[in-house]
């Protein structure tokens, strides 16, 4: 069992970057690989960004190639989404998911953290 916490989500300019943090408290937490999802009002939950528990990152949304990038620094716990030139289309809420079982979708997952608000205004 996983408990994670997202943070590092604010208001910030189109063009801009955020940090977003998927923090773990469990030393498990090396174990898991970790997902970024978002989701913005009225709309369906975008699966944005994977990475496996040794560090490779395993998927982009094509909408976020080329700007996001995630990383994890198992020592800390803790995996990283980096947002670059940031676009008002990227304001929604920002969720980390550990994968519950090896091959099992994210969206079956009991480890869901609570989310951050990033919103980008332009």
């Amino acid at each position: 069992q996983v408990r994670l916490v997202e943070s590092g989500g604010q208001l910030v300019q189109a063009g801009g970057s955020l940090r977003l943090s998927c923090a773990a408290s469990e030393r498990t937490f090396s174990n898991y690989n970790i997902a970024w999802f978002r989701q913005a009002p009225g709309k369906e939950r975008e699966f944005v960004t994977a990475i496996s528990k040794t560090g490779r990152p395993i998927y982009y949304a094509d909408s976020v190639k080329g700007r996001f990038s995630i990383s994890r620094d198992n020592a800390k716990n803790v995996v990283y989404l980096q947002m670059n030139n940031l676009k008002p289309e990227d304001t929604a809420r920002y969720y980390c998911v550990a994968e519950a079982e090896p091959g099992s979708r994210y969206e079956e997952s009991d480890y869901w953290g609570q989310g951050t608000q990033v919103t980008v205004s332009s």
